[in-house]
């Protein structure tokens, strides 16, 4: 099995799926609602001008054509612009009501441009008709309307996007926030509030948001506040009474069942003082006593002082502010995983401020791999293995107080049919 021991890497909140996401989602929500509000009105407001500008010139060709109609019957002649008597390019709905009695106007659409017909029968039978095109101030009229509702709707836009931009903005910062604030639960920091870190006067879903990861936080915090609690002081009170069988245990006659009594009792002794440290590390309130060592000196030292057998490397020597303690204790702790479950040869590399732990067993177990130590997983599935399973979880909490990661994997050279 293999150990990469190295320096921490604070997470981050991945900025890219909030900010950009929502910001754009929202501007262009807003864009889009806009353009279609904006095209709506003004394919209502271009039409209903149009309408009315075609009903004034349809009431004013009504009135041309009773004006023409007087004068032709009193003075027996045309005099009036645009009139015709029997048009033949008179549209044939209007000539049927003006046939039937009725004085009429009719509207055409000629290559876009509107026409407007008016007619009235005289009295000797004829028709007579006025003819007319849609006036030319009418036209500039309505293109300066939709040159101005192109406009219009382009500002609509325009600023919807805008404010999309600036809503999305607050809303996705407010968002990051939390976000950040939840990793920082979430590493331990019980002290931080995502309700208070996101703030804010005016109150929306994402307090009410933050107000639930708060509890959440708080009822889970205080669950395994409770386990760690009774962990704790299962272990405390155990460890006086095996203090005790040990020391009765001292006190046998010699011989090979004292030999094993011992060897149980210090197995016992040790699965006390392991689960009241990681009790201790669960509750986040070791802390690490820094000095300046050199890392390659200092693991050639600690390895050869626990396994003469141990090969140790030192590829490039640095100078690390850490505990060396807690360090000698994630160290260890990887060394008697290795002999325990993996195969010799053992090799530990120092290069810089990281430290590998390489032996060449089997290596380590999926669910490890993907999930992490797990207490009193020991790698043996009928749990026959030596040890308690606590090693790597100690090593791992250990770490975390020097402000390191520890990282598990898995190496397979090429042409070796077991891997490494």
């Amino acid at each position: 099995m293999r150990g990469y021991f190295r320096r921490l890497v604070t997470a981050r909140v991945d900025r890219v799926g909030i900010g950009a996401g929502l910001r754009w989602k929202l501007s262009a929500a807003i864009a889009v609602v806009g353009a279609l509000v904006a095209l709506v009105l003004s394919l209502v407001v271009h039409n209903a001008a149009r309408v009315s500008m075609l009903d004034n010139a349809r009431d004013l060709a009504d009135e041309r054509i009773m004006i023409a109609q007087r004068n032709y019957e009193l003075s027996g002649r045309l005099n009036f612009p645009n009139t015709k008597i029997d048009d033949p390019r008179l549209p044939g709905e209007l000539r049927e009501k003006v046939e039937a009695g009725r004085r009429a106007t009719y509207v055409t659409d000629r290559s876009g441009a509107p026409d407007i017909w008016a007619a009235v029968p005289l009295k000797n039978g004829h028709v007579l008709s006025l003819h007319s095109g849609f006036t030319d101030r009418s036209s500039d009229i309505l293109t300066d309307l939709d040159q101005a509702l192109v406009i219009g709707s382009i500002a609509v836009v325009l600023g919807g996007s805008a404010l999309g931009v600036l809503v999305g903005g607050r809303l996705s910062r407010r968002l990051r926030k939390a976000a950040g604030a939840a990793n920082r639960v979430a590493r331990g920091e019980t002290d931080v509030r995502v309700r208070e870190a996101i703030g804010g006067v005016v109150r929306d879903e994402t307090d009410d948001l933050a107000s639930a990861v708060d509890a959440m936080a708080d009822a889970l915090r205080l669950r395994l506040e409770a386990e760690r609690r009774v962990t704790a002081d299962i272990a405390h009170e155990l460890r006086t009474p095996v203090t005790g069988l040990l020391t009765a245990a001292e006190l046998l006659p010699p011989g090979r069942p004292t030999e094993l009594v011992l060897d149980r009792a210090k197995a016992m002794r040790t699965l006390v003082e392991d689960v009241l440290e990681v009790a201790r590390l669960d509750s986040a309130s070791e802390r690490a006593e820094l000095q300046d060592i050199l890392l390659g000196e200092f693991v050639t030292r600690r390895v050869a002082a626990k396994d003469p057998d141990v090969t140790v490397r030192v590829v490039h020597e640095s100078e690390v502010t850490t505990d060396p303690r807690r360090l000698e204790r994630v160290l260890f702790n990887l060394l008697t995983n290795a002999a325990r479950h993996g195969r010799p040869p053992i090799e530990v590399t120092v290069e810089g401020r990281v430290i590998r732990v390489r032996d060449h067993g089997p290596g380590f177990p999926e669910g490890l791999l993907a999930e992490g130590p797990s207490r009193f997983r020991t790698g043996s599935a009928d749990r026959a293995g030596r040890g308690h399973g606590l090693g790597l979880t100690i090593a791992a909490g250990q770490a975390r107080v020097l402000g390191a990661r520890l990282t598990f994997r898995n190496v397979r050279p090429a042409g070796a049919p077991d891997g490494e």
